[in-house]
């Protein structure tokens, strides 16, 4: 009774599309992997591993100059650009390097705080992480992006937008 009426009432039933089945599927793997009792504990070693990664890319690219936005546990870390003008130009950089970004702007975010978003994964290795970070170094100097006065010492939280 619970989930037919569910189904029948809930918000997604009459203003959304269902998931796809690949989507499902994704989910379902990923929720097996992790609730799994293997020797191995493959879905909690790659969720370590992804907050690695997240802390050190995080915190080399703060410390680069780069203003981060967003939580500081998300896998997907926001950069300031400043100007709509640096949006496409990071981006077509960064892809010159062979590094794929995902670059937003105005109208999904206020006019002036374009930003470039950084997708992370367990699998990437601090290598990949190092590469990656390395590009970011020379193109924001190129675009001259990296303005972040902040004492690495004192972080702070900014607001989340």
């Amino acid at each position: 009774d619970l989930i037919n009426h569910i189904r029948t009432t809930s918000h997604g039933t009459a203003y959304a599309t269902s998931m796809s089945p690949p989507v499902v599927e994704q989910i379902t793997s990923v929720l097996h992997l992790l609730l799994d009792d293997n020797e191995e504990h493959e879905g909690h070693r790659r969720i370590s591993q992804l907050a690695w990664n997240t802390r050190y890319f995080r915190q080399r690219l703060t410390k680069m100059g780069f203003i981060v936005y967003g939580h500081p546990h998300s896998p997907v870390v926001p950069a300031l650009l400043y100007s709509p003008s640096k949006i496409a130009a990071f981006n077509r950089e960064m892809l010159k390097r062979g590094v794929a970004v995902v670059t937003v702007g105005f109208p999904a975010t206020p006019l002036v705080l374009g930003r470039v978003r950084f997708c992370l994964s367990a699998s990437h290795t601090k290598e990949m992480l190092d590469e990656v970070l390395k590009h970011a170094e020379e193109v924001g100097d190129l675009l001259n992006m990296r303005k972040s006065k902040l004492n690495p010492k004192r972080p702070f939280h900014q607001t989340e937008f």
